[in-house]
């Protein structure tokens, strides 16, 4: 767990959160800022500031795609939105390496 990190605090369990999914490696939750109907936050449980970094541990990788792709299914979404965010000046707010994951409404391109 990464100091003053809040999303390690959330899967410490000392930050709240409204969980939607868990296992031994990730973590899903409800964003608390949803941008559609359905938001939700995919992380991995071990700190990795951003999707950079996530690239040189395949395994978390692997484990955060699998837990993407379990969220949409329980929650039977066939239509849905990944992205990730990497630094400060595309919006990156919390440097633990997340996935949100969007549904629920019509989306246009480019996103921003």
């Amino acid at each position: 767990m990464a100091d003053e990190c809040l999303f390690c605090g959330i899967v410490a369990g000392t930050v709240p959160a409204q969980k939607v999914r868990e296992d031994d490696e990730t973590l899903t939750f409800a964003d608390t800022n949803p941008q559609a109907p359905f938001h939700v936050l995919v992380i991995p449980r071990k700190h990795i500031p951003d999707i950079g970094a996530l690239g040189a541990d395949p395994d978390a990788a692997a484990a955060l795609l699998r837990a993407i792709r379990a969220v949409a299914q329980e929650n039977g979404l066939t239509d849905y939105r990944t992205v990730f965010n990497t630094g400060a000046k595309v919006g990156q707010s919390v440097f633990h390496v997340h996935a949100h994951v969007l549904s629920g409404r019509p989306m246009s391109w480019p996103p921003g």
